[in-house]
């Protein structure tokens, strides 16, 4: 699959499990097969816009955030606060804590 079917699978993956949602309860609440997203998650389906719709729905989210900064002039180079963004998605509440202290604690050494 392209490499674009593995971003966005990972970005519903991330919106899943901060969501505290399974793949079957997400596959229940948009319609379609467990099975299906974890194909989607994994990029090795591509989906339908209807599908992909009816799966950002059932994460709240809208189909612009689900597709946001994902090309144009520039999409050679890395996106490091998107990375960033997406790698803070995959942790639990509590670990996102503890990184933005550490973040901060590394930033303030740096200004001494």
């Amino acid at each position: 699959m392209s490499g674009l079917a593995k971003v966005i699978g990972q970005r519903i993956r991330n919106y899943r499990t901060q969501l505290g949602l399974s793949q079957e309860k997400l596959a229940e609440l948009a319609g379609c097969h467990p099975t299906y997203i974890g194909q989607l998650e994994r990029g090795e389906k591509n989906a339908t816009l209807e599908s992909i719709d009816k799966v950002a729905s059932s994460l709240k989210i809208s189909l612009s955030e689900l597709f946001e900064n994902l090309g144009g002039e520039n999409a050679s180079e890395r996106n490091l606060p998107l990375e960033c963004y997406e790698f803070l998605l995959t942790k639990s509440r509590e670990e996102q804590e503890q990184i933005i202290k550490i973040i901060m604690e590394i930033d303030k050494y740096k200004g001494n």
